[in-house]
């Protein structure tokens, strides 16, 4: 038979197929793994905001009174909601990732026709995901605290979305470069935690002295939930215009720069 023959008769090799069944993939196994051990993943934060609620809201709330021109627990309850979509989001992917790394299967991925950029992708789709499970799950605790009144939806969820694909790009980049166990632990603990209390979850940065105003406006979670809040309540601290613009930065340079790294092997082919 010709190679002309040959060629007619072999079936043609979509890519674009090929990336979505791999991407896909990646979603589903990251679901899975996240409904397989929700008792680690969603509860955790929902009984977290339970207890913020209880202790800050109820008791401390009682005593600071009126926060922006709204109920305490009202103010601090869009601030606790964004705060489990950040950590959540943040904790899928540099821990699926890393396992990857440690159990070398990821080594599977690279030899397939994936592109970088699917691969990345597929991960970030299932640190939303969590992001989005947790955050709705931290929103019903919420509702049985206060009340939440939506006044610009379309901010909620570019809000929401925005955050967790910057912090999941966040968190593939830190399983890239950790060696062990304990650097995947490093960011969130030294750098995200201390970011996320001082990025206006439970106050408003008008109460802070001038100085201290002008230091946490360089915080971009204080940006990220004054964003959110701002759907909600309708106030913020910070030009929302400009927290968007902070946000669609910071995500799509991450994404790049995780690309480029996954394309030169970085982290995974020393």
């Amino acid at each position: 038979m010709s190679s002309v023959a040959q060629e007619a008769l072999a079936p043609s090799i979509d890519l674009g197929v090929i990336r979505w069944i791999g991407f896909k993939t990646i979603v589903i196994r990251e679901y899975g793994r996240i409904i397989r051990i929700w008792g680690q993943t969603i509860v955790p934060s929902a009984v977290t905001a339970t207890l913020y609620f209880v202790i800050f809201g109820s008791l401390i709330g009682r005593r600071v009174g009126a926060m922006g021109g709204f109920d305490y627990m009202q103010y601090i309850a869009p601030g606790l909601i964004m705060m489990a979509v950040i950590t959540n989001s943040y904790a899928n992917v540099v821990s699926s990732f890393f396992g990857a790394k440690f159990g070398k299967h990821l080594e599977e991925m690279l030899v397939s026709p994936l592109p970088s950029w699917v691969i990345v992708s597929g991960y970030v789709a299932g640190g939303v995901l969590r992001g989005l499970l947790v955050g709705s799950s931290v929103t019903i605790v919420s509702l049985l605290f206060t009340h939440l009144h939506v006044q610009h939806a379309l901010v909620i969820v570019a809000a929401v979305l925005l955050t967790s694909v910057t912090f999941s790009l966040g968190g593939f980049l830190n399983a890239l470069f950790a060696k062990n166990f304990d650097q995947v632990n490093w960011i969130p603990t030294f750098v995200l935690t201390p970011l996320t209390y001082f990025g206006g979850v439970f106050y408003s940065v008008t109460l802070l002295p001038g100085w201290a105003q002008t230091l946490s406006y360089v915080n971009p979670i204080l940006h990220m939930v004054n964003a959110f809040r701002y759907g909600f309540l309708g106030v913020s601290d910070v030009n929302v215009w400009v927290a968007f613009t902070l946000m669609i930065a910071a995500a799509l340079a991450l994404f790049v720069t995780a690309v480029m790294l996954m394309d030169r092997g970085s982290g995974i082919r020393e």
